[in-house]
């Protein structure tokens, strides 16, 4: 079972993903995003305080190789949070051109859809707030919307978590 959930900031979505893979048996935590930083306190503060919940017997794994990694142990239950840290490093590779993150999406996407065992990806949703004012910020959202899209065609199930309830989005059966 593939599964994507989708959230805004301090939504809820890492938590809901946490306690929806969490089935008694060890998980690897993919971190994507930066390491904690001694010179930012708030972001230090929020990575460990994710650290901290998370049980004892799950393992760890910081990485931006995300493909590389999911292919490492298909079958091994999987939590990767988040996608946006995944596409940020990205794009500051590849100078944040438009479409030169292509390839390594194309690339994500087919691990995902390779991918054997349990796996829960959580990723911003960054499409219901105002239009960013940045050049940067926009490539970036925009980026993140496709990104989503194409990662909710290879799972199975999408959850879009509100106010720290969860709303499933797919499956469904909405007529097209």
């Amino acid at each position: 079972m593939r599964t994507l959930v989708l959230g805004g900031i301090r939504s809820g979505k890492s938590r809901w993903a946490e306690s929806a893979i969490r089935a008694g048996h060890p998980v690897r935590y993919v971190a994507t995003g930066p390491a904690a930083d001694a010179d930012d306190s708030s972001w230090a503060q929020r990575v460990a305080r994710h650290r901290d919940r998370r049980p004892t017997d799950w393992s760890t794994v910081e990485t931006t190789d995300l493909a590389a990694q999911l292919r490492a142990e298909p079958d091994v239950a999987t939590l990767v949070d988040d996608i946006g840290g995944w596409l940020t490093a990205a794009l500051d590779r590849s100078g944040w051109e438009r479409g030169t993150v292509t390839a390594e999406v194309d690339e994500l996407a087919t691990a995902v859809d390779e991918f054997t065992g349990t796996l829960v990806l959580v990723s911003p949703e960054v499409g219901l707030t105002v239009v960013p004012a940045t050049a940067t910020g926009r490539r970036f959202a925009d980026e993140l919307g496709l990104l989503n899209q194409r990662l909710a065609e290879h799972c199975d199930r999408v959850v879009l978590v509100v106010a720290g309830l969860p709303v499933q989005v797919k499956p469904t059966e909405v007529p097209n």
